[in-house]
């Protein structure tokens, strides 16, 4: 028996507001969609543009746009969990579009012309919306096979759930509260005491730590030891110059150990898929599958084909642009969604810049050497890997509430159409406001850098595109090292840990514990979580791994019994991902992302009143 839409809005609690339109009905999705792009997302897109400008990176805007947006559907009891998830969907799509616009700036710094600003929005709406589809693509992978934790998705679930449901808010605001308490003091300290900037706090990344654990937290850790310990050897084969940081050659590597250890398991579930292919070719019925998590395939590969094209049609057509690059670059989103998808749910790092970087290394090696050509078609994988691990990130909430993902891709979409419109806005606006953004940072010497505004990832942009002149074959080399590294490591990590014998060795004994935690941390790690110290620099790792460790150490002394029982009020159970560290640690993410948004407001306004 089909359940209408009428019968679903008919079970459904009235709101405990009554100005509250009723859910499911056109004007609950209006004020929805109104809280997402035209209040919290130009919110937060204002606070990444500026990050990515002053610093070269920026914060997500899931975990803000969700903790604001639950304030408003807090009204629609325990359901109101999915409004406040398709606000920050929404959101979250204008604020990750709005960091884009280093990309206008990478233009000025090499003084390419800039086309007219509706067809760099056009071209910017193509990739985007190319970008929603191919994250939904890859989403029942990520999620419901490999079912990979994405921190901040976790984050943003828990505090949806906390922040509508009393019950489980009166078990949970201590935890949660205190870790937010805690990010936001983090976050401050970070930014305006010496000492904390010395040791390169970040509270978001402890808490991340906590949220995955020590068994891939220790492994970033390993991974940046065995960059720092290399560095000598890579200047000494001119693959480093002296001075610079390991992850300058260790990110292709860790790009490539990604893509290794996804031939493994891609293989395994191109398999699996086959397999139940064949048993229902033979008769067997297909499981059931949730309502909230049903797609139509067909239409979502027709979407994806009918914006591939229209990015190709618009680079070409309107901007000018070989049409051979811009297909490559449409190629190369469908291995980099995947790849930066794993990356951030494993460690929610999306290295973004990197697939840029490694998309013109690739193009250069097939004979590019215009810059102009190089940046149109870097400008597909940077948008697109943006959107498309977004969309994961997003689904990672939905998947933990049981959230509709077709609705949650029709939030998306709306918030993309909005984002590319503001990105250039946004871009053109900080630099008609501050004309040092103009200024080329890559030709000045040390004492002509501007200290608030470093640009890292547009330095970063201009650098690899200033090099298609100059051919680093090691470059490809260091990533097939890397593809080799990562294959290998995940082969005999699924040799060892598919041994019966040896799990009888390690759940069998204290011994086979200890060996078993060493294996998995630092002889045969994990290869997704061994990228990730790559990415980063010893500092990050080191908290990214002093979480983990801690997550471990709370969890040991919780197993062991105690004495008394649990308040009256505490009889009802908490969801098995609402842990302590999970809560404690989704805190901190969130108090973090909101001291990057105070600061980043504070520092937008001193600058326009000085």
């Amino acid at each position: 028996m089909n359940t209408t839409t009428a019968d679903l809005r008919a079970q459904l609690a009235p709101p405990r507001w009554s100005w509250l339109p009723a859910q499911g009905t056109w004007q609950y999705h209006a004020l929805l969609l109104s809280l997402g792009i035209f209040v919290l997302g130009p919110l937060g897109g204002v606070t990444a543009s500026y990050m990515n400008f002053s610093l070269g990176f920026f914060v997500g805007g899931q975990v803000l746009a969700g903790l604001l947006g639950s304030t408003v559907t807090y009204g629609y009891g325990v359901e109101g969990k999915h409004g406040a998830n398709y606000i920050q969907t929404s959101a979250a799509s204008v604020a990750g579009m709005s960091a884009m616009g280093v990309l206008i700036q990478a233009m000025v710094w090499m003084g390419l012309p800039q086309p007219p600003m509706w067809q760099l929005v056009l071209y910017m709406l193509c990739i985007g919306m190319f970008g929603v589809g191919v994250g939904m693509l890859y989403t029942p992978i990520l999620l419901d096979r490999l079912q990979l934790t994405f921190p901040s998705g976790l984050a943003v679930a828990n505090i949806l759930r906390a922040l509508t449901d009393p019950v489980l808010l009166r078990r949970s605001v201590a935890k949660l509260g205190s870790g937010i308490g805690l990010g936001l003091a983090g976050g401050l300290a970070a930014a305006k005491l010496p000492f904390m900037a010395a040791i390169e706090l970040s509270t978001s990344t402890l808490g991340a730590g906590m949220i995955v654990g020590a068994r891939i937290g220790l492994a970033a850790v390993v991974a940046a030891l065995i960059g720092v310990w290399t560095t000598p050897y890579f200047v000494s084969i001119g693959w480093l110059s002296p001075g610079d940081p390991y992850r300058k050659i260790m990110f292709l590597i860790g790009l490539g150990t990604i893509m290794g250890a996804a031939i493994i398991d891609l293989a395994l579930i191109f398999w699996h898929a086959w397999q139940r292919y064949k048993g229902r070719s033979a008769g067997d019925a297909p499981p059931p599958q949730e309502d909230w998590k049903r797609v139509n395939t067909k239409r979502l590969l027709v979407w994806i084909a009918v914006w591939a094209a229209a990015t190709v049609a618009t680079g070409h057509l309107v901007l000018g642009q070989p049409v051979g690059y811009l297909v490559l670059a449409v190629i190369l989103v469908f291995l980099f969604a995947m790849v930066n998808g794993i990356s951030l749910g494993i460690s929610d790092s999306n290295p973004i810049s990197s697939a840029f970087v490694v998309a013109v290394v690739i193009m250069a090696s097939i004979g590019l050497n215009d810059p102009v050509v190089g940046l149109m078609a870097g400008t597909v994988l940077l948008v697109s890997t943006t959107v498309a691990c977004d969309m994961q990130q997003d689904r990672s909430t939905g998947w933990r509430l049981g959230t509709s993902r077709v609705v949650q891709f029709r939030y998306q979409v709306v918030g993309i159409l909005v984002g590319a419109i503001v990105a250039v806005g946004f871009a053109k606006l900080f630099m008609a406001a501050y004309p040092v953004l103009l200024k080329d940072q890559t030709v000045m010497s040390a004492a002509e850098q501007p200290a608030e505004w470093s640009a890292a990832m547009t330095y970063k942009f201009v650098g690899v595109l200033r090099s298609l002149t100059e051919d680093k074959p090691y470059q490809r080399t260091a990533i097939w090292l890397g593809v080799a590294v990562g294959f290998a490591i995940e082969l005999l990590r699924k040799l060892i840990w598919s041994s019966t014998r040896y799990q009888r060795f390690a759940k069998g004994s204290r011994g086979g514990r200890v060996t078993d935690f060493v294996l998995d941390t630092a002889i045969v790690p994990s290869p997704y979580a061994l990228s990730f110290g790559g990415f980063v620099n010893l500092h990050t790792a080191l908290w990214f791994g002093a979480g983990g460790v801690l997550t471990s150490v709370v969890d040991h002394f919780r197993s062991k019994p105690t004495s008394g029982s649990d308040a009256p009020g505490d009889a009802v159970e908490l969801p098995s991902d609402m842990s302590t560290s999970s809560l404690v640690g989704g805190g901190l993410i969130a108090g973090d992302a909101l001291a990057a948004l105070g600061l980043g407001i504070v520092g937008l306004m001193m600058t326009l009143s000085g």
